[in-house]
């Protein structure tokens, strides 16, 4: 066969456009197109082969290869030819298929006469569809040409797979894009449920006509664009507000906007007959299939750089910018790849639920998602490519599972699930003026985790008897810059008067491992979690630490003060932290601004270390919180950043129990207060061991405080400490089933 030109090239898109344009169902338009390649291309096969679920492709049309096997040839990713072809998302172009590394025999095909074979992906902006298939008898390579060629015809097919032109309603067709149920599984990032309509963060562009009529007209379109990138690029460039990151993310932006090659290649897709738009795409898809190859994790991570440079043009060729013009619908899910504290939070309480791509259990939008209570579920892959502005979908974030577009079954069994848990929190709530007093008389003071002015007004609703941990680095992550002194100190006043005489243990500064500031250069450790972070960045920089120290004074006004100090690992951090605030208030009383009458000084005890620090640190500290979700990571070497082994320990297990008794134990010794503090702690029954164990304090998100404490109010915690001394009696690793045991036996 020749190669084939430009303008052949641009025929067959033609003949693609106007086959696609004709009625009929979606077997009948994979059937004509199949017919239609094999023609243009002078080959005697031509076949598709569609995704009939993430791992399986399926046989669904063929002009050559027997047509019995339609709809019956299945292969996993992976396997044989074509499916090597899906899961790299790169060509195979082969002169004698049988030989080639990985090549299976499907007999069912007929295809044993062939002995040629090229197959490119059928994808669209990373999201995998299918492969498309050639075959010839005669053994030859095919030329590059050719496989351009074909490549440019698989992306209009993924274009009119995204419109809808193979659905049909035999189920013989490819179902329709966004229109049937998905379900993604992915990690809790705060839990609740929730039911609304999606609202993408970054609507997604739509190209609706990828074959160009006139490659001239296309190639000064796309020119044009191109330029107007560039000039916005280096407009945002010359923002005097810019940090030294912002201007490296948009530097690179400029090298890719600047990029000949790109160009030059979206040029040659326009000229064998792609829109402007289609060859956008094209290119995207191929960076990133590329890009997905690469072991190095910056080059990866530039990724992202070349997909928000894609979309800024895409949007500047389509018209259809950011603001779409579409009204926010009622009960908004947000979805989104990623997104920024200060973003989120423009959203605030309308929110119903956030979904993202990314994210992790610490990341900065978890720590708003927590502050807003909405459910948040995070590792949901590819639901930006699927979902639609006001599609209805179903957020758990207590298993970290998405329904989009769920069945009537589904709802049902959903909304069931939403008004059991709305029954209960009416019960809750005739209890929150009531005190978490168990039958044995043990009373266990139950607090909230704040990190906004937002949360304050939960104290009341939830019967909180005041704030455990208010966390400060909210205030710092939504900045682009170092919040001012004075800042900062009018709104820890306005938290103390919100909390209306109850007691708030604000946490300094807990900066690092996963939560870096937008000014702050991100710190290359292998391992952030361990690494600089929290108190440790406080004392190297003492100007940021005595900096909040003083707001916190101010603040106060004279009223009760309790500041706590995170993630402290031996009693000389402790000291030199304590020696901090000692001396700012020393120095604050010197100029005659008043200090608070009573200053508590404590620390978060997250790492096993300072559990056996000398007694003195116990006898320094007015009290100690355990911060348990660092504590549990580090005691068991299970990084909770990692989904494979952050559920793999048990809070209750004996060990971990064990462990916690000694700090009791040396906290009654010092007659230190102690409080536990994190996920654990809203659980109720983890929240019921800790309780028996002698941990006086808890403090969890607001939603939780009345399941805990309906349940403290129901047993007697010397019997669930006589439970608990008979499982570690008995050698068993874990409590928590003879504890679910005895508690089945109680009364309801």
């Amino acid at each position: 066969m020749p190669e084939r030109s430009e303008s052949d090239s641009r025929k067959l898109l033609r003949r693609l456009r106007d086959s696609l344009a004709l009625p009929g169902k979606g077997q009948d338009r994979l059937d004509r197109i199949t017919h239609l390649i094999a023609d243009s291309m002078g080959t005697e096969v031509c076949s598709i082969y569609l995704f009939r679920d993430e791992d399986t492709l399926e046989l669904c049309a063929t002009e050559g290869l027997n047509k019995a096997s339609v709809h019956k040839t299945r292969l996993r990713l992976g396997e044989g030819l074509v499916g090597r072809v899906a899961r790299s998302a790169t060509p195979i172009n082969a002169a004698d298929a049988p030989s080639e590394k990985g090549f299976r025999f499907m007999p069912e095909t007929g295809e044993e006469i062939y002995s040629s074979f090229l197959g490119v992906p059928i994808q669209r902006v990373g999201e995998k569809l299918g492969v498309l298939v050639v075959q010839s008898k005669i053994a030859r390579q095919f030329s590059d040409d050719e496989v351009y060629a074909l490549e440019v015809v698989a992306m209009v097919l993924a274009e009119m797979t995204e419109l809808g032109a193979f659905a049909g309603g035999d189920g013989d067709g490819m179902a329709t894009l966004h229109k049937q149920p998905v379900m993604f599984r992915g990690s809790t990032g705060q839990e609740g449920a929730s039911e609304g309509r999606v609202w993408l963060h970054e609507p997604r562009v739509v190209v609706t006509n990828p074959v160009a009529d006139d490659p001239l007209t296309e190639i000064d379109r796309i020119r044009e664009a191109v330029g107007q990138l560039r000039v916005s690029v280096d407009d945002l460039l010359s923002a005097e507000s810019l940090d030294k990151d912002q201007k490296q993310v948009l530097e690179a932006y400029r090298m890719f906007a600047n990029s000949r090659g790109w160009l030059k290649r979206m040029e040659e897709d326009i000229a064998r007959g792609l829109s402007a738009e289609a060859a956008v795409e094209k290119e995207q898809s191929a960076a990133r299939a590329r890009l997905e190859q690469v072991p190095d994790a910056y080059l990866r991570d530039r990724l992202h750089d070349l997909d928000d440079l894609s979309n800024r043009l895409l949007r500047i060729l389509t018209g259809q910018g950011a603001d779409t013009g579409a009204e926010m619908p009622e009960n908004p899910v947000l979805i989104a790849r990623n997104i920024g504290p200060a973003e989120l939070l423009e959203y605030g309480r309308k929110l119903k639920g956030v979904v993202l791509e990314e994210g992790s259990v610490g990341s900065h939008a978890a720590i708003v998602a927590r502050a807003l209570t909405i459910p948040l579920v995070i590792h949901a892959e590819r639901i930006t490519s699927e979902a639609l502005n006001g599609d209805h979908i179903l957020v758990d974030g207590d298993t970290g599972i998405v329904h989009l577009r769920p069945d009537d079954a589904v709802a049902r069994s959903f909304r069931d699930k939403i008004a059991m848990q709305a029954k209960a929190q009416e019960r809750y709530t005739s209890l929150r003026g009531l005190p978490a007093q168990s039958k044995c008389g043990t009373v266990t003071r139950l607090l909230m985790n704040a990190g906004l002015m937002a949360d304050l007004p939960s104290i009341e609703g939830s019967g909180a008897e005041g704030v455990g941990l208010f966390r400060t680095e909210l205030q710092f992550l939504i900045r682009n810059q170092m919040p001012k002194r004075d800042e900062l100190a009018k709104l820890y006043a306005r938290v103390m008067e919100a909390a209306k005489g109850r007691p708030v243990a604000f946490r300094t500064l807990d900066i690092g491992s996963d939560k870096v500031l937008p000014y702050m250069k991100p710190q290359d450790e292998p391992n952030p979690a361990m690494g600089w972070r929290a108190i440790r960045v406080g004392l190297d920089k003492p100007g940021v630490l005595r900096m909040q120290l003083q707001a916190l004074l101010r603040a106060s006004a004279g009223r009760d003060l309790t500041v706590m100090f995170p993630f402290v690992s031996e009693l000389s951090e402790f000291t030199t932290a304590r020696d901090h605030l000692l001396r700012e208030r020393d120095r604050e009383a010197a100029l005659g601004h008043p200090v608070p009458e009573t200053l508590r000084i404590g620390a978060m005890l997250e790492t096993p270390s300072l559990a056996f620090a000398p007694k003195q640190f116990f006898d320094l500290a007015d009290f100690i919180s355990i911060g348990g979700n660092d504590l549990k990571q580090f005691f068991f070497a299970a990084d909770r950043e990692n989904e494979r082994v952050r559920r793999r320990y048990d809070t209750l297990n004996v060990s971990f129990l064990t462990f916690l008794s000694k700090i009791v134990a040396r906290c009654a010794e010092s007659e230190t207060q102690l409080s536990f503090c994190g996920e654990d702690a809203g659980r109720p029954i983890e929240a019921m061991c800790f309780a028996a164990l002698g941990i006086g304090t808890l403090s969890m998100r607001p939603a939780s405080i009345g399941p805990v404490k309906s349940l403290l109010r129901q047993v007697d915690l010397r019997e669930v400490r006589a439970v608990m001394d008979d499982a570690r009696a008995a050698g068993l690793e874990s409590v928590r089933p003879a504890m679910m045991g005895w508690l089945a036996t109680l009364p309801e």
